[in-house]
């Protein structure tokens, strides 16, 4: 598989980097910076330096891609349209190439439904985590809106809050419904479970949880 990263040298992105060459895919990772990119030069890998909101600028690094993957985010607590202007820039960047297939990197604390337990869908998430993320929230929420805009063969995956801990293989996952209980995962189980649901049409149009 072709596959174009975005967020590469965040900690997802650089797991789904380093573990789609271990599958022996060809990787783009289209990052800011080359050097905080934390994966060895590799035969495979072809880094392109570019600002991930500039449709025009990344086209290269899309075009001839089985698939697109996005892991943007933003590290600080206030304010921010990163994922929701990248995400806008990579969706034009498709429709220009032709590239169908896009996974995109969300959150599931901006889901509350009926998978989730009372305390966590009544509490938890709309009293606690939401009002705390708001600024990151918000902007998960219009870069959603851009995915399911688009057209695309996309799929929006959320993911609980995430640790550094060594991959188990032993994560959930769930369609278009919370995972009761799922509070966590490590970014190395999280990316192998993006990877394997690039090529699952089962998920297409469609919002996964996952989680351990």
């Amino acid at each position: 598989m072709r596959l174009t990263v975005f967020g590469a040298t965040g900690g997802t992105g650089t797991e789904v980097v380093r573990q789609a060459l271990e599958e022996g895919d060809d990787v783009t990772a289209v990052v800011r910076d080359p050097a905080r990119l934390g994966v060895p030069a590799h035969e495979r890998l072809r880094v392109v330096t570019a600002d991930a909101t500039d449709s025009v600028a990344i086209a290269s690094a899309v075009e001839g891609a089985d698939a697109v993957l996005s892991s943007l985010g933003h590290r600080g607590g206030g304010p921010t349209t990163i994922c929701e202007d990248g995400t806008r820039a990579i969706v034009e960047a498709m429709g220009k190439t032709g590239v169908r297939r896009l996974l995109v990197v969300s959150a599931a604390g901006l889901a509350a439904d009926r998978g989730d337990g009372v305390f966590v869908r009544h509490v938890v998430k709309p009293m606690i985590l939401q009002p705390l993320l708001k600024h990151g929230f918000a902007d998960k929420r219009r870069c959603e809106d851009e995915v399911r805009a688009s057209g695309l063969d996309w799929t929006i995956v959320r993911p609980p809050r995430l640790t550094d801990k060594q991959a188990t293989g032993r994560y959930r996952t769930a369609t278009d419904i919370g995972l009761r209980g799922g509070r966590t995962i490590s970014r190395a189980d999280l990316a192998a479970g993006l990877l394997g649901l690039l090529a699952d049409d089962s998920v297409v149009r469609h919002h996964v949880s996952i989680a351990y």
